[in-house]
């Protein structure tokens, strides 16, 4: 009798206990000054879809990138002849590098027009990035270093420099006019290196810079920030699984970088718009003694494809001094 007393009183305690709890947690609140933070905090916040419009970027993306050109031949792999050896052909490549990449410099400061990655079009890769330039702008040195190659790729790069640097990179400017550097000169980080064009397999002026470590064509987009002419860090780690991978791609700067570019070249080039404007008017052209169709077509703002498809004749057709060639 006495047990069952004992359990009976055990029991109503427990069930007491509980109720009290759930009565506890029932009535429970935050105290004021928490509540009037948390609705302060909820009315601040935006509705992200008032902040990002997927639909405006892409229609950027795809306005950014419509002249999009055809990718180069890979000097490293196709073409690569005794004056070009690659000298990393045999050698182990570590899975992982820290770059020093402090002391940079811009090669042009254009817009991509073309950036790096695979090509469904062509069904190949483009390893390097298409920046924005005019026939005869200035080609920099990205960082210090001596000049391994200059060299001529008619059905890819056209006229090309390749500068070695102590960091460890290689860096690639193609689709150039003219060399102002030789093989084995050493130059500085943003010093001129060649002048920009528009020879090889190019459709319009611009360069193609590549940025290689070891053979392996790192995305200039992992190293430099071209919408604000700058290095994302002072250094970069390459990675055999991330190479390919930009860095902080941002669409809004890519496009303000654009109209900057743009505004900038209208202010700066009225004598080259007027030059450009007469060549336009031109419709033929008389071959000069030591012209090529790279320079001819560079010299007349088209295409060596246009020129040749105008005057039914091939890219490696020789010409003769005076011979009259269509522009239209």
């Amino acid at each position: 009798m006495l047990h069952n007393n004992i359990f009976k009183t055990i029991t109503l305690s427990a069930v007491t206990l509980v109720s009290a709890f759930t009565a506890l947690a029932q009535t429970y609140q935050l105290p004021k000054a928490h509540r009037s933070e948390h609705s302060s905090l909820i009315a601040k916040q935006e509705n992200v879809g008032n902040q990002v419009s997927v639909k405006e970027t892409q229609e950027f993306l795809d306005n950014l990138f419509k002249d999009e050109e055809e990718p180069e031949i890979d000097i490293y792999t196709q073409g690569w002849n005794s004056r070009s050896v690659n000298a990393y052909v045999g050698q182990e490549v570590p899975n992982s590098k820290a770059i020093d990449v402090s002391e940079f410099a811009m090669p042009v400061p254009g817009f991509i027009t073309s950036p790096y990655g695979y090509r469904p079009r062509f069904g190949r890769e483009h390893k390097g990035v298409d920046l924005k330039l005019h026939i005869g702008d200035t080609v920099r040195a990205a960082f210090d270093g001596r000049v391994r190659l200059t060299n001529f790729e008619r059905k890819g790069y056209g006229y090309y420099v390749i500068v070695r640097h102590p960091n460890g990179l290689e860096t690639v400017y193609g689709h150039l006019s003219k060399f102002l550097v030789k093989p084995d000169q050493y130059v500085k980080a943003g010093e001129p290196i060649a002048l920009g064009g528009n020879t090889g397999r190019s459709t319009g002026p611009h360069l193609h810079f590549e940025t290689r470590f070891m053979g392996y064509p790192i995305n200039p987009q992992a190293i430099f920030d071209f919408a604000n002419q700058t290095v994302h860090t002072d250094t970069y780690t390459f990675n055999k699984r991330t190479y390919k991978q930009a860095r902080n791609f941002d669409p809004a700067a890519e496009k303000n970088h654009h109209m900057q570019y743009v505004q900038q070249a209208q202010k700066t080039r009225p004598a080259a718009t007027a030059t450009k404007a007469k060549k336009a008017t031109a419709s033929s052209y008389s071959v000069r003694k030591g012209d090529t169709l790279s320079k001819i077509a560079a010299r007349n703002g088209i295409t060596v494809r246009q020129l040749c498809k105008l005057n039914g004749i091939k890219t490696t057709t020789k010409l003769p001094a005076g011979k009259k060639l269509r522009l239209k």
